[in-house]
């Protein structure tokens, strides 16, 4: 039988993934920092707002620990499997990143564009988050 290897990992290392990943993970954990802030919060209902904001304080040091993760494999500290562990925190910042792209181009929030800086220039993020999220689900036989 033989053992499956994760692409995600030969990704994220030879051909350079932790850039747009740890740039997410920055990211995600900005989100997360400002979501009181948030125009998805305000809309949402008032209970559910305080439940939210308490989801996201207990997501910050996780996403921390992915990124010293992910830092340790790139200095051969750590093993891939590490990282791997930890693939939905890294697919959620790469969505989350997608995601607050198209919202600051298709909405006139400014809560977006303050939370990316650049608009244009984080535009093109796009394609590598596209092709982060595919490659670190990856595998192979």
């Amino acid at each position: 039988m033989t053992k499956k290897i994760w692409l995600g990992g030969i990704y994220l290392k030879d051909q350079g993934g932790y850039e747009i990943i740890l740039k997410s993970l920055i990211h995600y954990k900005k989100r997360l920092q400002t979501i009181h802030a948030s125009p998805e919060l305000k809309e949402a209902a008032a209970m559910f707002a305080p439940v939210l904001q308490s989801q996201a304080k207990k997501r910050i040091p996780m996403i921390e620990n992915v990124k010293e993760k992910i830092e340790k494999f790139l200095l051969n500290l750590t093993t891939c499997e590490s990282v791997e562990e930890d693939l939905e925190i890294l697919q959620k910042a790469l969505e989350c990143r997608k995601s607050d792209i198209e919202k600051a181009e298709n909405t006139p929030d400014d809560y977006f564009m303050k939370l990316l800086g650049d608009a244009q220039k984080s535009k093109k993020d796009l394609e590598p988050i596209e092709n982060a999220l595919t490659k670190i689900k990856e595998y192979s036989d």
